[in-house]
């Protein structure tokens, strides 16, 4: 390891030279509080900038190992030191000038969830940060004094700012360790207490704008029923109220803007933790939950769909679905059973999203076009197969269609923002099938409808086969390796292959779809062809990340500092609308 000293030295000698020449600058560097680290020097000031770290020793950051004795912990407090050091890179003073990316500095942007990142490594030898900053020069002319400036005299001012605890607010830093261990006290009691979710008094659901995370200012606070009250005894904030989801099937209704949609999209990002002040610090899902949607046009490969659609008329086997172009209800179909082999044990439908004849037939329709002439099974028969003999939940929002109630255990109505729980006053009204105790639905205008026994002896047996085994071939390997690309949260690009992922909307960051590409790259190098199935392959991956972080995911001379962790959901969501992918049975 050479000193700071000597790096100094070596700035001056390639001053005024050729951008190339700050290839020599690649190295560890003693500092006094710390070690620099150039991993990577870019090689043009208008390239990706050049990535560096910072590598400070326990001693000198002094975080208290009880701050990140815990997983949760852990990962709260770095991404609270990651907030710090982008906020110090903002303050800090006058930025090095010049062409191109000259004097950026940069780190992973946080939205309003907590996510495991590469950015910030705490552990008990220290803190590791990850960054990149754009080495300064006159069109291709190497600036040497504007990057001295900002290697020995801004970058020690962001580190004295964000990665020393004995500077920063002490307060602040153990609200944010306090705060995960109650949310992780919460997902720990949803379970404990057969809840699918918890949305606590007091939480803000209502976003800024559609194009911002952020909570609205004036956003009507929410208050839950009476009747769904849960109070959750959690570890720092004491006795907390709110209303509990009760895992079975629930229904959201009422009119439009009412907050049916705003609900449902709460609990969808509600598999994430989230910061202080972000309204939805209390809103917590069920990790597993899956939000499902009709998506045209999605590839589906060897996908089981045959407990939602069979007997197709051009005879097409639907045990092993493939296709390049598939319409709303296979979408659906093939969404809904991917989720279940990842795991789910709640799904989130918003009717306005679905695909109606995956939805629902009425009696009108079951009438008209008797169940042997339509291969599509509709969702209102299988809602309750799903949870009895799956134990995968739904939470559904409906607007337009009543069909449902009948098979509901739970239906809330927002009415301006305002949740009510008008489950026995729908049972009242509308005479539906109890699930306790089922009876025959009320007689439609085309006579009797089909009973839940009659039903029963027509429906093909609920099994989802979940025995897909990935193979090599999927991901092909160039002269200069695997070229991954991402389109902010829209796209991952694999070489030149596009992954679609607009629509997998439990993405929240698109460091997440960076991270998904080096899944791919990963599993196609070290689990294809060793007769994993997907799921297999999805666990071990994350094992591996969770036994050596992110940074197992890709080699040291590839390493970026600009990954967040996916789930397994994601994870498999992502392989299977990847077109290139290559199963067996």
């Amino acid at each position: 390891m050479k000193t700071s000293s000597e790096l100094r030295r070596q700035l001056l000698s390639i001053d005024r030279k050729g951008y190339p020449a700050y290839k020599s600058l690649a190295g560890q560097y003693a500092f006094d509080r710390y070690t620099l680290c150039i991993d990577h020097v870019q090689g043009d000031p208008f390239a990706a900038p050049s990535r560096l770290r910072i590598v400070m020793d326990r001693r000198v950051s002094g975080f208290p190992p009880e701050l990140f004795d815990r997983p949760w912990k852990r990962t709260a407090l770095e991404d609270h030191i990651n907030r710090l050091f982008y906020n110090a890179i903002g303050r800090a003073g006058d930025r090095a000038r010049g062409s191109g990316k000259s004097g950026l500095i940069s780190i992973s942007r946080c939205g309003q969830e907590v996510l495991k990142r590469t950015a910030v490594d705490v552990a008990a030898a220290g803190v590791t940060v990850r960054f990149e900053v754009g080495f300064p020069a006159a069109g291709r002319t190497i600036l040497a004094g504007e990057l001295e400036k900002i290697l020995f005299s801004i970058l020690p001012e962001i580190a004295e700012r964000s990665l020393i605890y004995g500077n920063l607010n002490k307060k602040l830093v153990q609200a944010c360790v306090e705060l995960s261990e109650d949310q992780h006290a919460i997902r720990q009691e949803l379970r404990a207490r057969n809840l699918a979710a918890f949305v606590a008094d007091g939480a803000v659901l209502p976003r800024e704008s559609g194009v911002s995370e952020r909570p609205m200012n004036g956003g009507l606070p929410f208050r839950s029923p009476e009747s769904l009250a849960v109070t959750l005894d959690l570890p720092h904030r004491g006795r907390l109220t709110g209303m509990g989801i009760p895992c079975g099937v629930t229904l959201i209704v009422g009119g439009g803007y009412h907050g049916k949609s705003t609900l449902l999209k709460a609990l969808e990002r509600g598999v994430y933790d989230h910061i202080a002040g972000d309204g939805r610090e209390y809103v917590i899902c069920d990790g597993t939950a899956v939000k499902i949607r009709a998506e045209d046009g999605r590839s589906i490969c060897r996908t089981d769909i045959s407990s939602f659609i069979n007997n197709l008329p051009n005879g097409k086997d639907t045990k092993e679905f493939t296709t390049e172009n598939a319409s709303g209800s296979t979408s659906q179909a093939a969404n809904m059973a991917e989720a279940v082999e990842a795991g789910s044990r709640l799904l989130l439908i918003d009717e306005d999203t679905s695909a109606t004849n995956f939805m629902i037939r009425d009696d009108v329709m079951q009438k008209l076009i008797t169940r042997d002439k339509e291969p599509i099974t509709p969702f209102t028969d299988l809602i309750r197969p799903m949870l009895d003999e799956l134990g995968v939940s739904t939470i559904l929002v409906v607007g337009s269609s009543g069909s449902y109630f009948r098979l509901a255990d739970t239906v809330i109505q927002m009415d301006a923002y305002e949740p009510k729980d008008i489950t026995e006053k729908v049972r009242r009204l509308t005479g539906q099938w109890n699930p306790a105790d089922p009876s025959p639905a009320s007689p439609g205008p085309a006579g009797p409808a089909e009973t839940p026994a009659d039903r029963s002896k027509t429906l093909p047996e609920l099994h989802i086969d979940c025995g897909r085994k990935l193979e090599p071939g999927s991901v092909s390997q160039g002269d200069r390796g695997v070229k991954i690309k991402v389109n902010g949260r829209d796209s991952l690009i694999i070489n030149k292959d596009v992954i679609d992922l607009r629509y997998v909307e439990q993405l929240v960051d698109p460091e997440q779809l960076m991270a998904l590409g080096r899944i791919l790259e990963f599993a196609e190098e070290r689990l294809a062809g060793r007769g994993l199935t997907l799921t297999q392959a999805a666990d071990s991956i994350v094992e591996e990340i969770n036994a050596k972080g992110l940074s197992a995911l890709a080699g040291s001379h590839r390493f970026s500092g600009s990954l967040a962790m996916p789930r397994k959901q994601e994870i498999m969501a992502c392989l299977n609308r990847f077109r290139r992918l290559r199963v067996r049975r």
